[in-house]
């Protein structure tokens, strides 16, 4: 991927990538004491779960799609975490995981394994499916009486997205 206007538009997709993880390791850091156990409805994942939940989305994905930047998966997708220090190092690790298999998979212009006809649709669908997901925390949020206001989610979520660098 020598050519500039490919490499500039790898690097605004990793970027892209690098916040929605900021965005997820912001709501972790914003959660109310409790928030970790927050729920939509009796039955329904907890924020904590939903997190690991993403952790091991990911994982599994570039296990399977791109193995040469697979890292141990963890025993358990739905993970009850009560440590937010120990969630964020587990997201870092994974979004690390997936930007070096697409990186990696774009670079060398290898297809993916199994799920993808570009590598650059690991990345969306993640991007998609945490997108769902913090939607769902921010809702749980809301109906365990503790929601974040629009006024300190926007700088932590909105505010990520639209920032110039």
């Amino acid at each position: 991927m020598s050519d500039a206007p490919d490499q500039r538009l790898l690097e605004a997709l990793l970027d892209s990538w690098d916040r929605n993880n900021i965005i997820l390791l912001n709501l972790l850091r914003a959660l109310p004491e409790g928030g970790l156990e927050a729920k939509t409805m009796e039955g329904s994942p907890s924020i904590a779960e939903l997190l690991t939940h993403i952790h091991f989305v990911r994982l599994v994905f570039v296990f399977e799609d791109a193995p040469e930047f697979a890292r141990n998966l963890p025993e358990k997708e739905w993970v009850v975490e009560r440590d937010p220090g120990r969630i964020a190092q587990m997201l870092n690790d994974s979004a690390n995981a997936v930007r070096d298999a697409v990186k990696g998979r774009l670079e060398t212009g290898r297809d993916m394994n199994l799920h993808y006809d570009h590598p650059i649709l690991l990345l969306q669908h993640m991007l998609w499916h945490e997108g769902y997901h913090h939607g769902q925390m921010k809702l749980a949020l809301k109906l365990a009486g503790c929601p974040i206001s629009d006024k300190d989610a926007g700088p932590i979520t909105w505010g990520v997205w639209m920032r110039k660098t």
